[in-house]
């Protein structure tokens, strides 16, 4: 059992994953989500800081939520994040398309199994039965 305090309350509960936040914090957060989604729908171009201020939440977690894929700004908006593998400016998530798929063959290019060519079996080479001298 793995009992942390919340960073949100200071309070103790048994830590799962994930977040280090209590239930009730957990659920505190997402109904603050709810509230922030509500409001960059109604005003769509609006930016990170104004939604902030407006909803009493961290530009960080909002950031955190735009990572997540969770929350999107709209195109018409200035509200963007910096690509982690290039620097390029995109609107959600973690990476911009090409890296995305440059990660993705990668992984695959690690993950598929070599293939070995057949060896060809010459004469007295195979498997031979061997005898042992007496």
């Amino acid at each position: 059992m793995d009992v942390r305090n919340c960073k949100g309350c200071s309070r103790l509960f048994n830590y799962i994953g994930g977040q280090q936040l209590c239930p009730e914090c957990i659920k505190a957060l997402d109904v603050k989500f709810d509230e922030v989604r509500e409001y960059v729908y109604d005003h769509p171009r609006a930016g990170m800081k104004q939604v902030a201020e407006d909803n009493d939440v961290t530009i960080a977690q909002i950031k955190r939520w735009i990572r997540e894929e969770r929350l999107a700004f709209s195109d018409e908006s200035q509200v963007g994040l910096e690509c982690e593998g290039c620097g390029k400016m995109i609107r959600i998530g973690r990476f911009c398309d090409s890296c995305k798929t440059k990660y993705i063959n990668g992984f695959t290019a690690i993950t598929k199994p070599k293939e070995e060519p057949e060896k060809k079996v010459t004469k007295g080479q195979g498997p031979q039965m061997r005898f042992l001298d007496r």
